[in-house]
């Protein structure tokens, strides 16, 4: 067995669990800046529960979307055990996002892309699992 092929079937799709969850990570991150600086932000009758800024949002976002992401993209570099499991959290942090999201901003295009990447990154972690990350 060769060492690519032995890479693709010990650790099965590194690359783009690494390349996607960077990016999600990337993303959160900037979403969370955004928020905090109040630039592009939604209206401020938006903000829930009395808030009077996007800080608390902002800091919400960048812990569930941008730490775990960086995380699990992290753990598949490393090529951690513990890989598949991070991205199983993230993907639940980011749904959770979203779902907490919808009832302040309403629904979206964004969101919507956002879950899907979510349900597939899932999908990911859940094969990953299976086929034998080591």
């Amino acid at each position: 067995m060769t060492t690519a092929s032995l890479a693709t079937t010990t650790y099965p799709l590194r690359r783009t669990i690494i390349g996607v969850e960077s990016a999600l990570a990337l993303a959160g991150a900037a979403g969370a800046v955004q928020l905090v600086a109040g630039v592009a932000t939604p209206p401020d009758s938006a903000l829930p529960m009395g808030l009077t800024s996007w800080a608390l949002p902002g800091a919400w976002l960048f812990a569930t979307v941008a730490v775990p992401s960086a995380a699990a993209a992290a753990l598949a570099a490393r090529r951690s055990p513990h890989a598949p499991t991070a991205v199983l959290v993230g993907s639940g942090l980011l749904a959770l996002e979203l779902v907490v999201q919808i009832p302040f901003v309403g629904p979206s295009a964004l969101q919507a892309v956002f879950g899907t990447v979510a349900a597939g990154l899932a999908g990911i972690g859940i094969h990953a699992r299976r086929t034998g990350w080591r």
